[in-house]
């Protein structure tokens, strides 16, 4: 029959649930199942996932592989570069061990990729719609994305082989994942290669609701994003005044510096109600005014994460 069409490449750490359930989707893609394949690479400790993915139906069906690394070494960058790597389609479609794709997902990535042959191919990407009720609740997470889009995601992404190739895949060195996926990007359209919207290839991401301590805990990761800000100066055009991360950054910093000057009036108000105005209206219209703690406590951290990694890699980013 000859080598499939596209294979989908996925990073898989500890989340047999939400594996199974990608899996699950995978398996009801309009696509030919001879027309794709499925390459796993997973560091996962226990035997859940290995079970899963030697067990489901596409392995059985001969449509999926898996790679097992040793646990705890893999991270999304080098899970995604071997994972290309031991692939053998033409094209390479990235989705996560979170997400969910629609059935038509696989069929409407090759469509875009046919008509804009060599282009880098980006889907759409929402809430789950089981989950959706979550984000209403103050620390919610997902993605929401309308193609084409500045990061390149590798939620639902596809990329030409023979570009990868080029490029040699990931940024590796980085230590963390942050950016190395929207690194990929920029640097593959700074080489030349066009980017194709596909709006119909939907997945669907992924609704979580960590505890204060636990987002907290994760933002160190996003240090990294510096780095992506200084090896791509194109970036700083959508930063807010070409130095914040997040529009709430340059909020939040109005109010501190309101702190520095609490002694001086604006308009007859206390400089440091004032300036604390912005971020206060912003956030507790997005979040609730219950919410606001919660997100003071994550935007701080956030600005310190940001700082630290305009230090490290020396370039202004907050």
């Amino acid at each position: 029959m000859g080598p499939p069409a596209v294979s989908v490449v996925v990073p898989a750490h500890e989340r047999p649930a939400r594996l199974a359930r990608l899996l699950d989707a995978l398996a009801a893609q309009t696509l030919p199942p001879e027309r794709f394949e499925v390459v796993v690479v997973h560091d996962c400790a226990g035997e859940d996932s290995a079970r899963l993915l030697a067990g489901h139906e596409l392995a059985h069906a001969g449509v999926l592989r898996s790679v097992r690394l040793a646990p705890g070494t893999g991270r999304p960058s080098v899970q995604r570069n071997r994972g290309w790597r031991e692939a053998v389609a033409p094209l390479i479609a990235f989705t996560d061990d979170d997400c969910r794709p629609h059935e038509d997902w696989l069929a409407s990535l090759l469509s875009a990729a046919h008509g804009v042959p060599g282009a880098v191919v980006q889907g759409a990407t929402r809430p789950d719609p089981g989950e959706e009720h979550l984000l209403a609740r103050p620390l919610a997470r997902s993605l929401h994305i309308d193609p084409p889009g500045l990061y390149g995601q590798t939620c639902n992404v596809l990329y030409p082989r023979a570009l990868l190739e080029c490029l040699e895949g990931f940024a590796e060195h980085l230590p963390a994942a942050a950016g190395e996926d929207t690194d990929l990007f920029l640097r593959a359209r700074e080489a030349g290669a066009a980017v194709a919207a596909a709006p119909e290839a939907v997945v669907w991401h992924a609704v979580t609701v960590p505890t204060l301590g636990e987002a907290v805990r994760g933002l160190v990761r996003w240090q990294h994003v510096a780095y992506v800000v200084k090896r791509h100066p194109q970036m700083r055009e959508h930063l807010t005044l070409g130095v914040f991360w997040k529009p709430a950054h340059a909020r939040l910093a109005l109010a501190l510096a309101g702190l520095v000057l609490a002694r001086r009036r604006v308009a007859g108000v206390p400089a440091s109600a004032a300036l604390a105005v912005p971020w206060l209206w912003s956030e507790g219209r997005a979040h609730g005014v219950r919410a606001l703690p919660a997100r003071l406590v994550v935007d701080l951290g956030e600005i310190a994460v940001a700082l630290r990694g305009a230090l490290r890699y020396r370039t202004p980013f907050l």
